[in-house]
C-alpha cells in the first residue's frame, strides 16, 4: 500500500490567523476564556513555544503565555475550510478515510493522476491545499497508516516525511515511545518504569511481556515497534453518527474538570450537527479509563436534538450516574449523536510500496 496521512497545522488557530492578518505571527489560543474554566482547543505555533497545548486549562495557558490572544472557537469557519480540504483529496483519490475536520488518511496505491510516486502526490496535495485555503498541512507518506501518521508529525509545520518500506525500523528506532499513537503520559511513565524509552527499546521486548503489562494494547505496541499495521483505509461509508472525543495529556479524576471537557465537546458536536442539518434522538457518552478499558453509555430521547445544552446535560448525567468517573482516572471522553431523524442527501504489505 501507499498511504498519505494529511494533518493540518494548528488548524483552528491557523484559520483565525488567515482570516485576521493582525493575528499572524502572534500567539493565538483557541478555546475557553482563561477567566472561566475553559480549556485550549488549539494553539498556534507561536503559543506552543511557551508550552501551551490542546486540552490544557485556559487559565494555565494564560500563565504560561500572558501575551496570548484567546479566541472562542468558530466551528462554522472550520467546517467550511475542512469541506474545501476534503474536496481537494477527492481530486487525487477516492480512497479517503476522514479522521477529523483537519486530518485524513489517503490510499494512493491507485490514484486519479496515475502517479507512482506517493511523495510527489503528497507535495501536490499540500500545494493544492495552500493555494485553495491559504493553510499549510503536514504529510506523512508510508506503506501503512501507523507509519504515515507518525511521519506526518515528524517535521511540523508544513512538513513532508517519507518512510520507505526498508527504512521503517531506521525511522522508528530513535523515536520516543510517546510518538506512538495511544501512548499518553500514564503509559509513557509505565514504559519508562520498564526501561523502555524509545521504539528501539520497545523492539527488544517480548510479546508476552508487553501483553502482561499492558493487556491488549501490549500486542499493539509489539506490532507498532516493528512498523506493522494491517488496518485498511476505510472508505465509502455514510456517517450514522456525529461525534467528537478528546484524549487528555494527563488522566482526569476531578468530575468538575470532566464536565468542563464535556461542555467543550458538546459544543463541537452541536456545531457539526447544525452544519450538516441533522438532529438525532440518541446521545452516546464514551469513556476510556487509564487502563485503556472503554465503555459507552447511551440515552435515547423522545425527540431529536441538535442543541448543545441538551447534549451537554445528558452527557454529564450519564457520566455521573452510569460510569466510574471520579473514582477511576479517565484518559478519554467523547460524545456522539445518532439515530437521526433526518439526514441531508447528500498490513503492512511493505513489498507493494515501491511498485
Amino acid at each position: 500500500m501507499k498511504i498519505i496521512h494529511i494533518d493540518m497545522d494548528a488548524f483552528y488557530a491557523a484559520v483565525e490567523q488567515r482570516d485576521n492578518p493582525a493575528l499572524r505571527g502572534k500567539p493565538v489560543i483557541v478555546g475557553g476564556s482563561p477567566e472561566s474554566r475553559g480549556v485550549v482547543s488549539t494553539a498556534s505555533y507561536e503559543a506552543r513555544r511557551f508550552g501551551v497545548h490542546s486540552a490544557m486549562a485556559s487559565a494555565q495557558a494564560k500563565r504560561l503565555c500572558p501575551q496570548g490572544i484567546f479566541l472562542p472557537p468558530n466551528f462554522e469557519k472550520y467546517e467550511k475550510a475542512s469541506q474545501t480540504i476534503h474536496s481537494i483529496f477527492r481530486k487525487y483519490t477516492s480512497r479517503i478515510e476522514p479522521v477529523s475536520l483537519d486530518e485524513a488518511y489517503l490510499d494512493v496505491t491507485r490514484n486519479i493522476l496515475k502517479l507512482d510516486d506517493p511523495a510527489e502526490l503528497a507535495r501536490l496535495i499540500k500545494q493544492h491545499i495552500k493555494a485553495a485555503t491559504g493553510l499549510t498541512a503536514s504529510a506523512g507518506v508510508a506503506p501503512n497508516k501507523f507509519l504515515a501518521k507518525v511521519a506526518s508529525d515528524f517535521k511540523k509545520p508544513d512538513g513532508l516525511t517519507v518512510v520507505l518500506p526498508d527504512k521503517a525500523q531506521e525511522f522508528l528506532s530513535p523515536l520516543s515511545v510517546r510518538k506512538i499513537p495511544g501512548v499518553g503520559p500514564v503509559t509513557e511513565k509505565r514504559l519508562y518504569g520498564l526501561g523502555i524509552f524509545t521504539c528501539r527499546d520497545l523492539l527488544d521486548q517480548s510479546l508476552e511481556k508487553l501483553a502482561r503489562h499492558f493487556g491488549k494494547f501490549g500486542a499493539e505496541l509489539y506490532e507498532m515497534a516493528r512498523g506493522i499495521d494491517e488496518s485498511p483505509v476505510v472508505t465509502g461509508w455514510i456517517s450514522k453518527q456525529i461525534g467528537s472525543e478528546e484524549t487528555f495529556e494527563a488522566d482526569l479524576l476531578d468530575l468538575r474538570v470532566m464536565e468542563r471537557e464535556l461542555g467543550r465537546i458538546a459544543e463541537e458536536v452541536a456545531a457539526r450537527l447544525v452544519s450538516e442539518k441533522r438532529a438525532g434522538k440518541t446521545v452516546t457518552l464514551k469513556v476510556k479509563y487509564s487502563d485503556f478499558s472503554t465503555i459507552t453509555r447511551s440515552l435515547t430521547l423522545p425527540r431529536p436534538t441538535g442543541g448543545e445544552e441538551e447534549i451537554r446535560l445528558e452527557a454529564i448525567r450519564m457520566l455521573r450516574e452510569k460510569t466510574e468517573a471520579g473514582r477511576r482516572p479517565v484518559r478519554l471522553l467523547g460524545i456522539s449523536v445518532s439515530n437521526f431523524d433526518r439526514v441531508r442527501p447528500g498490513s503492512s504489505q511493505l513489498e507493494l510500496f515501491p511498485a
